[in-house]
């Protein structure tokens, strides 16, 4: 298997205590460098930056110099994936926050020649991950809410930016497993990894 150079976008938001994302996270950067993968991490809740308020900063503004370590990470990837706990239905706002700064014109996509509208990818050629916890069983979030944030995730960022194939990683009633649950999803992690899926 040729390796590949990965990077771990961790967006759970709380560094101060250990989560379910964390371990997960760990599981597969360990399979990952078994294997002989290259890997970065992207800690969110480590970086300082501010919240973006309107298009023009977007656009025009400069990236916070804390992230451009993040961007650099990104660009240096062949597979991304991006871990975060369900909040409210969604990721927490500060991977989201975290997103909005770093996706911007430039880097993520460009303008067409002579054009007003995004229509370059900038970051094709990249295939993701993205593992989700969650306290509902995760076949609820699938089928009943039609996972609809992460497929807004998948869509509107990922794809919006040329980043393909993405798939992803639910899992459900995180807060309640069983000893069994959590060594499963840990070895199934470390065998995803191996294989940088």
């Amino acid at each position: 298997m040729t390796s590949k150079r990965i990077v771990l976008i961790q967006g759970h938001p709380d560094m101060a205590l250990p989560h379910l994302c964390h371990a997960l996270a760990g599981a597969y950067a360990a399979g990952a460098q078994d294997a002989g993968h290259a890997v970065r991490w992207v800690n969110v809740a480590e970086l300082d930056f501010p919240l973006l308020r309107s298009e023009i900063a977007w656009e025009e503004g400069t990236l916070p110099a804390g992230l451009q370590q993040a961007q650099d990470d990104i660009r240096w990837a062949e597979h991304i994936v991006l871990f975060f706990p369900l909040w409210l239905g969604d990721m927490p706002a500060l991977l989201k926050a975290f997103l909005e700064q770093v996706a911007r014109p430039g880097f993520a996509f460009e303008r067409a020649a002579g054009g007003t509208a995004f229509t370059k990818k900038g970051l094709q050629g990249r295939s993701a991950r993205v593992v989700v916890s969650m306290g509902m069983p995760a076949l609820v979030y699938r089928w009943y809410f039609r996972a609809h944030s992460v497929k807004s995730l998948e869509r509107n960022i990922l794809g919006f930016v040329g980043i393909a194939p993405v798939h992803e990683t639910l899992i459900g009633m995180a807060g309640n497993f069983k000893t069994d649950d959590g060594e499963r999803w840990l070895a199934k992690l470390r065998r995803l990894g191996q294989r940088a899926q």
